[in-house]
């Protein structure tokens, strides 16, 4: 067996839950290895982070311990509750919350067979035999990027969409629309472009404190006039963010239309 120290960055809570999981899963003879993932692996764990294990099995064993994860998970404290994770495209993944002391923990079960496919490189904490240092080998991390193309082929329909829910006033919709922008469009640019992971609006006050600032422009308050206004700083921030891509035009017929008809929608409500 190989085991590694757990890193010092590691608040107390989070250390003593995480050995203690290694000893429940190295009893278990169908489990080759855990790894860590998340803030563990840029030393930015804190009282407040969660913990990222992956569970690596026996690829013969995968489909048993999916329909146990929840026992197995029992095992590592004391479970309050736990949740596959289908909702974020993952149904290997567990997430649960332990109480005593109070933990958010995810825990995600892959087969030393899926071990090439992941989105980063996880911290190898403990390992069985080479088989599991072997299957990292094989494979290279690639967190999924933003397509600028993509979603130059959506933003000015969604911009549209919003507007038009505003006009409506459609207030609540509107206001969740507009976060989805900022976690899936603006955030992930602009964490790209400062070089970090672009995971919606993660840390972004730590990566980029300046476009942090300007992206409070985006938070509207539950009136009319102030969702387009957020709706307009979005339209501005996704213009400087596409200055700086690969990205050269753009749409500007669609672009063009729906400035005009965000224009009328803010006639509109002034004429209320």
């Amino acid at each position: 067996m190989h085991s590694l120290e757990l890193p010092s960055c590691l608040p107390a809570a989070h250390r003593n839950f995480i050995a203690h999981a290694l000893e429940v899963f190295q009893s278990d003879p169908r489990i080759l290895g855990v790894a860590a993932g998340g803030s563990i692996l840029t030393g930015e764990m804190d009282e407040f982070s969660d913990v990222d294990l992956l569970v690596v099995t026996q690829p013969q064993a995968q489909q048993g311990i999916l329909r146990e994860r929840t026992a197995l998970a029992g095992r590592l404290g004391t479970l309050l509750s736990g949740f596959s994770g289908e909702h974020v495209g993952e149904p290997r993944l567990l997430i649960c919350l332990y109480d005593d002391p109070l933990l958010h923990v995810d825990l995600k079960f892959v087969s030393l067979d899926d071990l090439h496919e992941r989105v980063e490189d996880p911290l190898l904490l403990w390992a069985r035999d080479a088989s599991v240092a072997k299957a990292l080998a094989r494979g290279t991390a690639c967190f999924p990027q933003p397509d600028i193309a993509w979603i130059e082929a959506r933003f000015w329909v969604w911009m549209h969409y919003g507007a038009g829910k505003i006009g409506r006033g459609e207030l609540f919709e509107a206001i969740d629309f507009i976060s989805f922008i900022r976690s899936a469009v603006l955030g992930r640019l602009a964490l790209r472009r400062a070089g970090a992971r672009p995971q919606g609006v993660r840390r972004i006050e730590m990566r980029d404190g300046v476009f942090a600032a300007a992206l409070r422009e985006t938070v509207p308050a539950y009136d009319a006039s102030d969702c387009l206004r957020a709706l307009e700083a979005c339209m501005r921030l996704y213009r400087e963010l596409r200055a700086d891509t690969e990205m050269a035009g753009g749409n500007p017929a669609a672009e063009a239309a729906v400035q005009a008809y965000v224009a009328d929608v803010r006639k509109g409500l002034q004429a209320q």
